[in-house]
């Protein structure tokens, strides 16, 4: 199955078909990765992921004894230039056959703009909470920087129906390789609203060095430690 295509004009320059391996149209290719080098984080991803293997596996146990199902969630994401891709999280809600299920109200989101964002999600798993407090639930997405999907640093993938509602200011996000933590999670992660986000990513684009990317890694972990802003 062809993945969704972003039909809004204003991207048209950046989008590019996940079944193709060049652009259907002209692309601006002007996100040149001056970061950490891209085979030092996969290299670094991979060890991470053997490092971690007893707390992944204690984490898939505990969601399938809550709620069954699959352990892994997978989403299509826009990476860099527009690219699709499958990012990868553990599961934190409830399955859609699951009577605990819920659908949240969107005009409740604790987030304006064009990406929701709730504190109190019904969908959301005992087990799910948790992991998402302390972004356990991403720790899956060091196969996608394994795989060159993504870097440990960078702007946030977006969803495509995010992406077709962006306004033109907000197309430097896509310049860059989507990451696993960025400047804007150390600086208020999902309290920071939209425009914040855009101007953050957009700054980190702009100065990306080793250096920058050292900094951000070394700020990430007191973040998710004192789990502020995360829900």
């Amino acid at each position: 199955m062809t993945n969704p295509t972003i039909s809004n004009p204003t991207i048209d320059q950046y989008i590019v078909s996940s079944e193709q391996d060049t652009p259907s149209y002209p692309v601006k290719l002007t996100g040149k990765h001056n970061g950490i080098p891209m085979f030092l984080q996969r290299s670094a991803a991979l060890i991470t992921l053997l490092f971690l293997s007893p707390l992944l596996m204690i984490v898939m146990l505990l969601i399938r004894l809550e709620s069954g199902g699959s352990c892994f969630f997978s989403q299509d994401r826009i990476g860099k230039y527009g690219r699709h891709f499958k990012m990868y999280k553990f599961r934190s809600m409830y399955l859609k056959t699951d009577r605990r299920y819920a659908e949240p109200d969107p005009s409740t989101s604790d987030r304006d703009g064009i990406c929701k964002k709730y504190k109190n999600d019904p969908r959301i798993s005992i087990v799910g909470a948790f992991i998402r407090k302390f972004s356990i639930d991403e720790l899956p997405q060091l196969i996608n920087i394994v795989k060159g999907d993504m870097a440990l640093i960078g702007p946030r993938p977006a969803l495509a129906i995010e992406v077709n509602a962006y306004p033109t200011s907000a197309l430097c996000r896509l310049n860059g390789m989507p990451g696993l933590s960025g400047l804007w999670q150390v600086s208020g992660r999902a309290d920071t609203d939209f425009d914040t986000q855009v101007a953050l990513d957009d700054r980190y684009l702009q100065k990306q060095s080793v250096g920058y990317d050292i900094r951000i890694l070394l700020a990430t972990l007191p973040c998710v430690i004192g789990a502020r802003g995360a829900y």
